[in-house]
């Protein structure tokens, strides 16, 4: 049976990502998380590091996990009741976990963004888009110039997540300017229509954004946080299982959110 150290993978990660170039958010903490005893045989992707998806992981077999939202968004602390059964079953089952948040999502390649863009058919090369105050010099999102009917941009999209897609009907009918920075950007709508697109695509945001939409003569497309996130779990362990020569699954626990 094929494995790769686990060291090896980490380094893999970290170079086709370049964590050290994105400031994320504290509790991200990008990179491996869980440590196991050394070697991975089978990847196992999923979007969220929980004690149910560590249960699919266990259950699939896999001794690596690649998550988008890793253990520590806030602190695990005591560790009893639920967080001793999520650190029981790492280490009875030996499974590391690595971690990737922003970097993840601003990959031109394997990041959600880009993957949902592809997804969508839009062609390359594609212009960078969203560059918030946390990351003034690094784009999160991409964009690009066509001309498409927004009724039917949207079936696109539901068709490229899945699922179902919640506009907001704030801008032209004919979308001509369209940018994606997938999960829970919909708080920024302003700065999406600061960089001059008229259709925003995202995962969520707060019930304010209809009205501020509307305003700023917006289109807003929100098809899930967890459905907008698939993609770069699902593109960055398979490119690391085929350089190790591992299979890979990916664990599907969607949120509806």
């Amino acid at each position: 049976m094929k494995s790769m150290l686990l060291s090896e993978a980490v380094e893999c990660c970290e170079r086709w990502l370049a964590p050290e170039r994105i400031r994320d958010y504290d509790g991200a903490r990008n990179g491996l998380q869980v440590a196991n005893r050394g070697r991975i045989h089978r990847i196992a992707a999923a979007v969220d590091a929980s004690l149910t998806t560590v249960r699919l992981a266990a259950a699939a077999g896999a001794d690596l996990m690649i998550v988008h939202h890793g253990l520590f968004w806030s602190p695990r602390m005591p560790w009893t009741g639920p967080n001793y059964e999520l650190l029981r079953a790492l280490l009875d089952h030996d499974i590391a976990v690595y971690s990737s948040h922003l970097p993840l999502d601003a990959h031109p390649r394997l990041g959600n963004s880009a993957r949902l863009a592809d997804a969508l058919g839009w062609r390359r090369p594609r212009r960078p888009f969203f560059f918030d105050q946390r990351n003034p010099a690094m784009a999160l999102g991409v964009q690009t110039t066509t001309r498409i009917d927004r009724a039917a941009l949207v079936e696109q999209v539901g068709r490229a997540v899945n699922g179902p897609v919640r506009v907001i009907p704030g801008g032209p009918a004919v979308c001509r300017r369209i940018g994606i920075v997938t999960g829970g950007a919909g708080g920024e709508v302003a700065l999406a229509a600061r960089e001059g697109v008229d259709t925003f695509i995202t995962g969520e945001g707060p019930h304010w954004t209809y009205a501020l939409a509307e305003e700023l003569g917006l289109n807003v497309l929100y098809a899930g946080h967890y459905a907008t996130e698939t993609f770069g779990v699902r593109a960055l362990a398979e490119k690391l299982a085929g350089k190790a020569g591992v299979p890979w699954v990916y664990l599907d626990h969607p949120t509806g959110l």
